[in-house]
């Protein structure tokens, strides 16, 4: 990360609450951060306190205070983003990433964003959920002029509700949206909220799926239905960082949705409820316990749980196309085939032919087979018993006893206890024969058809 000079000359930069010519002279330098771990959070240096929140494979946006208002610079700008080691993909984002950095604010905080457009085209930013000026909800051509490349705008807000919302553009959105161009804002509580629980750990990820073709690195912005990359914060299995928790921790995690489908986010041995949407916090006695829950294009959701179950637990988008890499659409179904001696026949024409589905898709996770460039495998990802044969949107939530308050790092595959693993019969085979069902007109009064007798006047019928 270039902090820089970024919180140099604080206090001086801007001695007025709008932003005057003079003023923008002294633009606050960006922040730029092209790495893909996961940051650790950045606790508040100034202003009100709030827990801070650890994004997913991404980072929070350092601020400057002036005058009392927070301000913070977005740099629309195009990227490379590592979505697995060896995949990279050609995005536009913001401040050297996509998703861009997420923003940290608290209730009634005066907020001032400055966006520089690096783009080829004009773009603006929509401040998803926010209750703001009409005039700063950015909106091309509906509520401001479209920012034009190598300028600047200012946007000027009251953070007025605490929730988790979203950033992203209202220029060309087609292109830009597809192309990565999408941010989380965080609104913090200014104090004790009657809605809003006190949390050992605090998640926040953003949904995005890409279409990009084997072998290509720019993702198809017409692509409507077909996307092959399901990704959280643009990083696809097992490159996504784990989430990690103390046993018995109380944990918040927040979901946003910017692709073109719902996703049904669910987790693994434990159960959760929903407590906020980008409409603010869930009352208590509208929630129940879920271990899905469905998140829908241009929603956030919010779920608590407490990590009661030591291990190492799924968490993944429940559709199974989604947990899959870089897959095709027209792969055709070969379970049954027959290939004997097919395979030895083609491999004189094609060397390096591979027998794909014969007997279901597992066979892919172990499969070295030959992928063009820059081309992530359909399946990967290894655990401490083999192949997990999942990519895309999945990850681990890994419960640990004594695991530190601040201690973020994955630690490693959890230690089965014995006798707690699933495991081989060692005894005598069992019975596989099932009761099959009786033919069709075989089973004691089942109707049943003749064909008519000759000559029984039924002929012609």
């Amino acid at each position: 990360m270039q902090r820089r000079q970024f919180f140099s000359g604080a206090a001086s930069a801007l001695a007025a609450a709008a932003v005057s010519p003079v003023a923008m002279a002294a633009l606050p330098e960006p922040v730029i951060q092209t790495s893909a771990d996961t940051a650790p959070p950045l606790a508040p240096p100034n202003g009100r306190p709030y827990q801070p929140v650890v994004t997913l494979n991404g980072w929070t946006l350092p601020w400057r205070m002036n005058a009392g208002v927070k301000e913070f610079h977005l740099v629309a700008e195009a990227v490379v983003r590592e979505v697995a080691p060896g995949f990279l993909v050609n995005m536009w984002g913001y401040n050297g990433q996509s998703p861009g950095p997420t923003i940290e604010v608290v209730e009634g905080d005066r907020v001032r964003i400055f966006v520089t457009n690096r783009l080829p085209e004009a773009s603006t930013v929509h401040w998803h959920g926010q209750r703001l000026p009409n005039g700063m909800d950015g909106v091309g051509g509906l509520n401001q002029p479209h920012i034009p490349p190598g300028k600047t705008f200012v946007y000027e807000f009251e953070a007025r509700r605490p929730g988790t919302f979203m950033y992203h553009p209202h220029s060309d959105e087609m292109v830009q949206m597809a192309m990565g161009m999408m941010g989380l804002w965080i609104t913090h509580p200014k104090g004790r909220h009657p809605q809003i629980a006190e949390v050992a750990r605090d998640y926040a990820f953003l949904l995005s799926a890409y279409a990009v073709e084997p072998g290509a690195m720019t993702p198809k912005v017409a692509e409507m239905t077909d996307f092959n990359i399901w990704t959280f914060n643009s990083r696809a299995f097992p490159a996504i960082t784990p989430l990690v928790a103390g046993l018995g921790e109380r944990v918040r995690i927040r979901v946003g949705n910017l692709t073109m489908t719902n996703h049904p986010i669910h987790i693994h041995g434990h159960e959760f409820e929903v407590t906020g949407t980008d409409g603010g916090p869930v009352p208590r006695s509208a929630r129940w316990p879920e271990v899905t829950t469905d998140v829908a294009v241009g929603q956030m959701r919010q779920i608590e749980l407490i990590a009661d179950e030591p291990g190492d637990w799924a968490f993944h988008c429940h559709k199974s196309h989604h947990t899959m890499g870089a897959m095709g659409h027209d792969v055709p179904t070969m379970i049954g085939v027959d290939h004997k001696g097919l395979v030895g026949q083609i491999q004189k024409i094609v060397p390096d032919y591979m027998l794909m589905g014969e007997r279901g898709m597992g066979d892919m996770g172990a499969m070295q087979m030959p992928l063009p460039d820059n081309t992530f495998p359909m399946m990967t990802g290894k655990g401490p018993f083999g192949n997990i044969e999942m990519g895309g949107m999945f990850t681990t939530f890994k419960v640990r006893r004594g695991l530190a308050a601040q201690d973020y790092r994955d630690p490693g595959w959890y230690a089965q206890p014995q006798g707690t693993v699933a495991y081989e019969w060692p005894g005598a085979p069992l019975d596989a024969q099932a009761p099959r069902q009786s033919l069709p007109g075989t089973a004691p009064g089942a109707p049943s058809v003749h064909k008519p007798a000759a000559g029984s006047g039924h002929a012609n019928h």
